[in-house]
């Protein structure tokens, strides 16, 4: 009999749900291997063990070796693993997740093919943004452009609290280190979110492509998502970073930005706030919400049946 090695795959019932785990982990220039139900970090700073049913997702970022068997762990207890750029600035690939359901999917799809139910998603998401304010009447270019005012006016608020010269949202893809210390801030920041956002929309079985606001992307979900909290968490940390770069004259944002988003999106416990509103958004009922996976085959009158039964045939 061949010798089983490590720790018995999590059954997903034991599993930490994915509002309850740490945002996200960034590793850059380091070799990743698994032992037992954890994952080591190895570089010139020496070794981390990091369990992994605890992460919401892994940023791979450059120079990182992971090993067969460590990705399979991760896969097991539903982490999400990105490949990023430099910086964390671009996403590569991304690695499958916990959820193996397909209801949130099936709302999802059926809200945004239809153009009605989609102007509806959208609506809230914008009235998310604009609290006690009456939007029914606008128009979807109307509501963008009140988002982008909204928008320009943090920006200024903020340049003006920190003394940020600010003169607009700025930035290269392919060089990062062109960019003033309050976009470099804002690129990552934002990556990160996005990320996070991906993870929990991975794990809820949902589709990245499938947005309501943004379109014709592979992430145009992850986009929409994401855009609900960016006001709250990259935006005002970016600046922040920026004014501590600026009087410190330190030039690590990368990871000041990475440390400071991480420690907001614990302390007000951002990923449980992103699942209660997918689904706010996703119009599920309180009493449909769920934790466990169910399979069932679909029934064009019954809509949903047992599964895992051997039926008659009907005559």
């Amino acid at each position: 009999m061949q010798k089983k090695h490590g720790a018995d795959k999590p059954k997903l019932q034991q599993l930490p749900r994915i509002d309850d785990r740490v945002s996200f982990i960034y590793v850059e220039h380091a070799k990743i291997h698994r032992k037992d139900s954890a994952i080591t970090v190895i570089d010139a700073m020496g070794i981390v063990q990091i369990p992994v049913a605890m992460i919401g997702v892994l940023l791979l970022g450059t120079g990182t070796d992971i090993s067969h068997r460590a990705v399979q762990l991760l896969g097991e207890a539903g982490t999400s693993i990105c490949w990023v750029g430099e910086q964390g600035v671009r996403q590569y690939a991304h690695g499958r997740a916990l959820s193996h359901s397909s209801r949130l999917l099936e709302a999802q799809a059926k809200l945004v093919s239809n153009q009605r139910s989609r102007l509806n998603v959208a609506r809230k998401m914008y009235a998310m943004r604009f609290p006690n304010e009456d939007i029914s009447g606008l128009t979807m270019q109307q509501l963008r452009g009140r988002e982008g005012a909204r928008v320009r006016r943090i920006y200024a608020s903020l340049a003006k609290e920190y003394g940020i010269t600010w003169n607009g949202r700025e930035y290269k893809v392919d060089d990062f280190e062109s960019g003033t210390p309050v976009n470099q801030a804002l690129s990552v920041g934002n990556v990160a979110l996005y990320g996070l956002v991906y993870s929990v929309i991975a794990a809820l079985g949902l589709s990245p492509g499938l947005g309501f606001v943004h379109t014709g992307h592979d992430l145009s979900f992850v986009y929409d998502i994401a855009d609900l909290y960016k006001a709250e968490v990259s935006i005002p940390i970016a600046f922040q970073i920026a004014a501590i770069a600026k009087q410190d004259g330190q030039t690590d944002i990368e990871s000041m930005t990475r440390q400071k988003v991480r420690d907001f999106i614990y302390q007000t416990k951002l990923m449980e706030r992103i699942v209660k509103d997918i689904q706010n958004l996703l119009e599920v009922a309180e009493e449909e919400r769920f934790e466990a996976d169910q399979i069932y085959l679909w029934d064009d009158k019954e809509k949903l049946v047992k599964h895992g039964v051997s039926y008659r045939e009907v005559e």
